[in-house]
């Protein structure tokens, strides 16, 4: 019997990730390649090592230079951190940004695979998460689909999304191995998440993609309406038709705009935006393309 999570597989193969293979002939590969880099031993510093390598606790217990030797792994970690917290179910049935998320994130592990390489999951909300510890296969990526394809249980109302948290669970998870890490947020939540984000790249290669409903952007103009915070689960009656209503959340949105920008700009992030009316595959490209250009 074909699951959900077989459906979706196939269905994102079938119609972006070979696609996507053909439009950049490959060039995935050699982007997120080799991030990977294991410590194998100590050795006594000589003038044309890299100051960098210092091992400077162990320098100052034996009172001479030693460097840190490392071998780099051909095949890499990658990690997919996904917020998948009430602000993210906003949109419509099947094309919200829950749904786009999920369907970026099983594209982008099945893409990272392909080499052989290995690759985990952070499944994050308030009420709790889960971590998929990094592997290789086919195996893997369906139970990633698995996962984002069962039913969330409703949110409970009145909390707002601690970004924060997710981040540092992240750069807990990750931190023994340097790791590519994609972070997939709508970046709505409490502030403060940018000093955690800068933790995360401190130790890795930190690749943000926010995820945007374009009626968040632009209130419809249909009328009244009744909005709801998707985060608070407060609602109220507007008429989206009002020029005065309209003018203030155009500048709430272009202050959230700018807000979500230097936050990344001060955690050292191209940040990267994909709304769930854009086509996945384009997406992609210019995710790839984008992504290499450092």
């Amino acid at each position: 019997m074909t699951t959900a999570s077989d459906r979706l597989l196939r269905r994102l193969e079938w119609q972006v990730v070979r696609r996507l293979d053909g439009r950049l002939q490959g060039a995935y590969r050699t982007l997120w390649h080799g991030a990977g880099t294991d410590f194998t031993d100590l050795r006594t510093y000589t003038p044309e090592d890299d100051v960098r390598h210092i091992d400077w606790n162990v320098t100052a217990r034996l009172d001479e230079p030693f460097v840190r030797q490392y071998t780099e792994d051909r095949e890499m970690t990658a990690w997919l951190v996904l917020d998948r917290s009430a602000s993210m179910r906003f949109g419509a049935a099947g094309h919200g940004k829950d749904s786009v998320s999920a369907e970026l994130v099983v594209a982008l592990a099945r893409l990272l695979t392909q080499g052989g390489n290995r690759v985990g999951a952070i499944l994050y909300d308030n009420r709790a998460h889960q971590v998929i510890p990094p592997r290789t296969g086919r195996n893997q990526i369906l139970r990633l689909a698995h996962e984002l394809t069962r039913p969330q249980p409703a949110a409970p109302p009145g909390t707002t999304t601690d970004l924060a948290a997710m981040l540092r669970l992240a750069a807990s998870t990750t931190a023994l191995r340097r790791s590519l890490v994609f972070v997939v947020s709508d970046f709505i939540g409490d502030p403060g998440w940018d000093r955690a984000l800068g933790m995360l790249t401190h130790r890795h290669e930190v690749v943000a993609v926010r995820i945007v409903d374009p009626a968040e952007l632009d209130l419809p103009d249909v009328g009244l309406v009744l909005v709801e915070d998707a985060e608070t689960g407060e609602q109220l009656l507007v008429d989206s038709s009002d020029p005065l209503l309209r003018r203030r959340l155009a500048e709430q949105v272009s202050a959230h705009e700018e807000a979500v920008t230097a936050g990344m700009r001060r955690a050292g992030v191209r940040p990267h935006r994909i709304t769930t009316d854009q086509d996945l595959l384009r997406a992609l490209v210019d995710l790839v393309l984008q992504s290499g250009r450092r």
